[in-house]
């Protein structure tokens, strides 16, 4: 796997050498990742743009927020660090354009945990990056993987073109999933992958069993899948065993394990399941290797389809596939990125 990362600079070396003002392309957790990533690798922010709409002279960290127009009329040409995540097609659209006018780079930070990805990481972690690249099953999962690794260590978004798919592909040619499957959907959030599956199985099913373990969302989620038959919605958290944590209750899809926040209870998925299942989603906001323990008794007796965030930390590419390796030598492992600046929804499909 060496020779993924040969001949190129890192992304933190690219940024620290650069000739030009280093500009901030958002606000929010990522940027202050990068800042904080900024100060331990020596490298100087100019200042901080975001898009036209959200432009109101705010400040962040000390620096007056403009628009990508004003930092070209002080500066020139200068090199954007992307901050955040979208999978909107006009907000991507927009990242390329910027792209297209200036350098732009992804630093590498994870989209939980504080490590980094930097020469230390590929070093530390170099053997089980080739025990996984050799577990998977075709070609695309091979060229996704590389891609996604020079990626990590790059920043450099062109790389993500050439590796992304639809989810069609990954549905209809991977778990090609059946009318009588039993769906465990571990981070339902508020019902989208509950109709994720139902899209694909033509509202057919056994059964459904739904984990969400923020308040709100739960909420919606009971409000969204109301009337439906054969569906069990369970306010809990996916991870290794039955017990209770803490989480940052966050809005959206962010609510994970945190230092600090609201207690929640959370299980095994061993523990839940009735009749085990067939297919499984995981989308759990960094609790994925948790979740996999969880469910060695049902990988083992039922081999279900998987449906796994490989992004969450830059260790899942790899440390997932490992773990669903160990728990289950039979599975035929698969990687697929799908449209979304950085490199996330990409996930591991497994059957």
């Amino acid at each position: 796997m060496t020779e993924i990362f040969e001949n190129q600079i890192s992304v933190w070396q690219a940024l620290k050498g650069s000739s030009e003002p280093v500009v901030l392309y958002g606000m929010g957790d990522g940027a202050d990742k990068v800042l904080a990533a900024f100060e331990k690798y020596g490298i100087t922010a100019s200042g901080v743009m975001a898009s036209d709409g959200f432009v109101r002279g705010q400040q962040f960290h000390g620096f007056t927020v403009k628009r990508l127009s004003d930092f070209e009329k002080e500066y020139g040409d200068f090199t954007i660090a992307l901050c955040f995540a979208s999978q909107l097609p006009e907000v991507m659209a927009t990242i390329k354009s910027a792209a297209s006018r200036h350098r732009l780079l992804v630093p590498s930070v994870p989209a939980f945990g504080d490590v980094l990805f930097d020469d230390d990481f590929i070093s530390a972690h170099l053997a089980d990056m080739e025990a996984a690249y050799a577990l998977l099953a075709d070609e695309q999962s091979r060229a996704v993987y590389k891609n996604v690794l020079r990626f990590y260590h790059t920043g450099d978004i062109s790389l993500l073109d050439a590796i992304t798919t639809p989810k069609d592909e990954a549905f209809d040619d991977i778990l090609k999933l059946g009318r009588a499957e039993a769906y465990a959907d571990l981070g339902a959030y508020n019902g989208d992958t509950v109709d994720e599956f139902l899209h694909y199985t033509r509202g057919e099913y056994r059964e459904i069993i739904a984990l969400e373990p923020n308040a709100k969302n739960f909420k919606k989620l009971q409000a969204h899948c109301e009337g439906m038959p054969r569906v069990r919605l369970l306010k809990l958290g996916a991870w290794s065993e039955n017990t209770t944590l803490t989480f940052n209750n966050k809005a959206g899809r962010n609510s994970a394990v945190a230092d600090s926040g609201v207690e929640t209870p959370v299980a095994a998925l061993d523990e839940l399941l009735n009749d085990g299942a067939t297919y499984i989603k995981a989308d759990v906001e960094g609790a994925d290797r948790e979740a996999l323990l969880g469910m060695r008794r049902t990988l083992n007796a039922y081999k279900p389809k998987l449906n796994f965030a490989a992004y969450h930390r830059f260790e899942d590419i790899f440390g997932l596939a490992l773990l669903i390796h160990e728990l289950n030598p039979d599975y035929k492992i698969y990687l697929r990125h799908h449209p979304y600046i950085p490199a996330w929804d990409t996930n591991l499909y497994c059957v």
